[in-house]
């Protein structure tokens, strides 16, 4: 085909339809996707917006190809007028080739960059999405919603419309792409069979919706998204090897937006021509053009048919075993009764489906993230490494023996002001609860309709399996909150096993589950990770040390209250009657003749006692008595002075006053006479010496003097 103008003018033609098409299609799939409410659909416009720079680029770089076809036309016609003669200008013929070199300067900077937006497009759209997704199980309080539109019909017309649409674009354009003129035809050809791959995968999505079964079209987005991905890895790819891919004169670049992958599935012809080769090249010879392969390619579709039809048939009988229980779903909806032991006839797959469940196996559901790891010997410090995802047991803190601390330090950390009536209550646990279970011989309706089935691709368990779990779990924890640390520790009496088994089996016949609880497993059972764990071994030594203290200030409290009255139980009494003394002081006055006998009542009952406080009642009123009789001594001897007093009273007065003076004066070193008549006072005043030893005159005047 001759590469004029024209040929470039209906290639550009072609991708300004392509383009507009596109364009169209993608805003249509945003609009309707919003109008119905379904989010794939509106994932699907994300990935079709997404190729319209691919023919823009192609409408642009095809353009400029008739526009340099035409600059050639130009010049040749003016050489041809020339009839090969030199000119004045042959300098100046660079300028003539604008359109050439503005071309090359496309396909040097113009396909590369377009081929490198689409790929950041596609890369954004699918972290984008695979992001969005990821969200949909989030527990974090940023949990996204999948919406499944309402209008299941409408949905599917448009998507295998707009699939079939384009498809057959595709293939036309894959159709002119074979030409050397128009090869760069086969990007857009590859964007259009992609957008087609995408809505027919939506469409069997909407298929499974209307069987209920809406995981499919989640599973089908996150596809979609994964498929945007492989095709930008490979749009980069491609840039890659095109910078090191040597170049021929005259050869069009192909840009790296042209996906071979998107390309074998465009033309689907030239995967048969591969297969047919390959299986000449194996064989040795052209087996391809023999009448038994030909033969094989005429029956494949009706061997396709009875294939597919005996499969059908074969779906339409099925086995239940002795020990297995069985109900057909029609569309999602539990249809007859359960078959257990026999044959069961349904319509084929997919209008119906069975559910079958061995009803004798028992299941293990594990209460928690994971099993803890534990040695062969269990050390608590060794083996209590933390694990941030755990989450311990909330257990009431106890006070060791009566002690008043109700928290041991083995189950406390360092803790601020606010924690202290926290950690002064509760306490924490590690535990890890393994839950057994099978269904109950008649609960198999119940077991499927409690929860559906749908798994998150985050989980490892089903919805039904993450009920259960939430169930016991519930049970669990307000079970330990009402026990208190060592009752959880070190358990007597009633077992937590059995009684924790009770406990969830009533929350699963409540729930109607149909589930029974074949019996629960408590392989791990320890103080939390870390510093506690440790501290926990010297618990034993602080309940012991605890424990005597309390018995040593029992044993003083008894030694007291028995030396001071007698015994612990007298002494008790006695200070009842005290605070029963003081409360009528208060009321009535010290004075009542009620007080007095009530004090009185006291003093004898502590007297009889015999014990150290009689002896500080005896001494007291020995003390009183003493007082009172010297008090009573002193009185007489002033009443005896006075008829002295009475007969000279100067007399009595100034021998009083030398008598006084005498005894002041007699300790006094320093003598002072103050106040008296110099002329009534004589002083005999005597210097002497200390001597050392013994003086016998000193001995002989106080003798004498006596």
């Amino acid at each position: 085909m001759t590469q004029d103008h024209f040929v470039y003018q209906q290639a550009t033609r072609v991708c300004g339809f392509g383009l507009l098409l596109q364009a169209a299609l993608g805003i249509f799939l945003l609009i309707f996707g919003r109008a119905v409410g379904d989010t794939s659909i509106l994932i699907a416009s994300v990935y079709v917006l997404t190729g319209v720079l691919v023919w823009l680029s192609l409408t642009v770089v095809f353009h400029q190809h008739r526009l340099e076809r035409i600059e050639a036309l130009e010049n040749d016609e003016i050489e041809s007028q020339r009839g090969g003669a030199a000119s004045v200008f042959e300098g100046e013929r660079e300028a003539s080739l604008a359109a050439a070199n503005r071309l090359r300067l496309m396909h040097q900077w113009l396909m590369p960059i377009s081929s490198l937006a689409v790929a950041l497009l596609l890369g954004v759209f699918c972290y984008a999405t695979l992001a969005w997704l990821a969200r949909l199980d989030d527990t974090q309080g940023n949990a996204t919603k999948f919406a499944v539109g309402t209008h299941a019909g409408w949905q599917l017309a448009v998507c295998l419309a707009g699939a079939l649409l384009t498809f057959i674009f595709s293939r036309f354009v894959a159709g002119m792409s074979r030409q050397p003129a128009w090869q760069n035809l086969r990007g857009g050809a590859g964007a259009m069979v992609g957008i087609s791959i995408v809505l027919l995968a939506i469409a069997v999505g909407i298929v499974f919706q209307v069987f209920r079964k809406p995981a499919a079209l989640e599973g089908i987005a996150y596809g979609i998204a994964v498929f945007g991905g492989l095709v930008a890895a490979e749009i980069a790819m491609n840039f890659v090897l095109n910078l090191y891919r040597p170049r021929r004169s005259g050869e069009v670049p192909r840009p790296a937006f042209d996906s071979k992958l998107l390309g074998l599935a465009s033309a689907p012809d030239s995967i048969v021509r591969t297969i047919n080769e390959a299986v000449n090249y194996q064989f040795g010879f052209d087996i391809t053009s023999s009448w038994g392969y030909q033969l094989l390619l005429r029956s494949v579709v009706r061997l396709g048919v009875l294939g597919v039809a005996i499969l059908l048939l074969m779906s339409m009988v099925l086995v239940v075993e002795p020990g297995e229980q069985a109900v057909r779903l029609r569309a999602g909806r539990i249809v007859g009764d359960v078959t257990q032991g026999s044959l069961i006839f349904k319509w084929p797959w997919p209008f119906e489906t069975v559910e079958r469940y061995d009803i004798g196996q028992i299941r293990t559901l594990v209460l928690g993230p994971k099993l803890l790891k534990t040695s062969a010997i269990n050390l608590w410090p060794v083996d209590a490494q933390g694990e941030p995802e755990r989450s311990p047991f909330i257990v009431l803190a106890n006070a060791h023996s009566g002690v008043g601390s109700p928290l041991p330090p083995a189950s406390r950390t360092t803790e601020s002001a606010d924690a202290s009536p926290v950690s002064s209550q509760f306490a924490l646990v590690d535990a890890d609860i393994v839950l057994e279970y099978r269904l109950k011989p008649d609960g198999l309706l119940d077991f499927l309709t409690f929860t559906s089935d749908s798994r998150s691709r985050t989980s490892a368990l089903d919805m039904r399996e993450r009920t259960l779990k939430a169930m016991a779990m519930r049970e669990a924890s307000q079970l330990l909150s009402t026990r208190t640390i060592d009752q959880v520790l070190s358990p007597s009496g009633d077992s937590i096993v059995r009684q924790l088994k009770d406990r969830i089996q009533g929350a699963f016949d409540r729930g109607r589950s149909g589930v029974e609880v074949v019996g629960v497993l408590i392989p791990v059972l320890r103080p939390p990770a870390g510093e506690a764990a440790a501290m926990f071994e010297e618990l034993s030594i602080d309940v012991q040390n605890a424990r005597k203290v309390v018995d040593e200030a029992r044993r003083i409290e008894n030694t007291t209250l028995s030396t001071l009255v007698g015994t612990p139980q007298a002494a008790l009494s006695a200070v009842e009657e005290i605070r029963a003394l003081r409360s009528l002081e208060r009321e009535l006055g010290a004075s009542a003749p009620v007080v007095l006998a009530k004090r009185a009542v006291i003093e004898r009952t502590l007297v009889d006692a015999g014990a150290a406080a009689a002896s500080v009642i005896s001494a007291a009123r020995a003390r009183r008595w003493d007082m009172l009789m010297r008090s009573r001594a002193s009185a007489s001897d002033v009443a005896g002075q006075a008829p002295a007093y009475l007969v000279a009273p100067r007399l009595y007065r100034e021998r009083a006053i030398m008598n006084t003076l005498t005894r002041a004066l007699a300790a006094a070193r320093i003598k002072y006479v103050l106040a008296v008549d110099p002329a009534r006072v004589e002083f005999d005043v005597q210097m002497e010496q200390p001597e050392s030893g013994l003086n016998l005159g000193d001995y002989l005047e106080k003798k004498e003097s006596k």
